[in-house]
């Protein structure tokens, strides 16, 4: 049976002491039913994953020791994922996907036509760290706070290229074999599309690349699945 894993915010290291906060162990102790001794997975994105022994187990807090590493630290590609936020499931289920697929910064943006401009960064952080905890990742990438597209663009690194997913190019999807590497970046536009001025302002953008993600109009949760795929498997970690 696989262990529980817990993303904590204190070092890791042989012996190391994790104390824990109160809703860590209500989770271990009142959901998990974990008592003393028993071995939890821990990591903090920075140490890798470790394995540690409950010292210490209470109502409103408790101690894990650390005793051995069991999975390196691991970084994901260099890559950001750029999103109009959509209704609240649907935002919850990109976050969540965009660390399982492996990206290493998400960043929401407030596109001309986004229809949800509520975006609690907190809460989309947190769902970072629950999906790390599911996936075995190591690393939580940052979620942003939400930024105006045309703020993002007039900053925007000149060495991160930007793949751009244009509804308007449904057709055969485009390849990335033989693009260059490095750093780069993917960006969803809203349900309603991208308006005329962002388009116009992402052709100005030297790194930007139009592609094509098939010959039907993808939702935006879906698309932003698909875009990573594409990239992945052209460019990431995935070969």
């Amino acid at each position: 049976m696989s262990l529980v894993r817990l993303f904590v915010t204190h070092p890791l290291g042989p012996g190391q002491p994790v104390p824990l906060t109160r809703e860590q162990a209500h989770y271990l102790f009142g959901v998990m039913r974990l008592t003393e001794g028993a071995e939890v997975a821990v990591f903090n994105g920075a140490d890798g994953e470790w394995r540690a022994v409950v010292a210490e187990a209470g109502k409103k807090g408790g101690v894990l020791n650390c005793v051995t590493q069991a999975v390196p630290q691991g970084e994901p590609p260099d890559l950001w994922l750029c999103f109009a936020p959509v209704k609240k499931a649907r935002t919850d289920f990109i976050v969540e996907k965009a660390v399982e697929m492996g990206v290493r910064r998400i960043l929401p943006v407030a596109t001309e036509f986004t229809n949800s401009e509520r975006f609690r960064q907190d809460r989309h952080q947190a769902n970072a760290v629950e999906a790390a905890e599911q996936c075995g990742a190591t690393f939580v990438p940052e979620v942003a706070e939400l930024v105006r597209l045309d703020r993002l663009l007039a900053d925007w690194p000149r060495e991160r290229h930007l793949m751009f997913c244009d509804e308007t190019r449904a057709g055969p999807a485009t390849t990335l074999a033989g693009a260059q590497q490095g750093p780069w970046a993917i960006l969803i536009g809203p349900e309603g599309g991208f308006s005329a001025p962002e388009r116009a302002r992402l052709a100005t953008l030297k790194t930007a690349h139009a592609v094509s993600l098939g010959p039907r109009v993808l939702r935006a949760d879906t698309a932003a699945v698909a875009a990573m795929t594409l990239w992945q498997a052209a460019l990431g970690d995935w070969r």
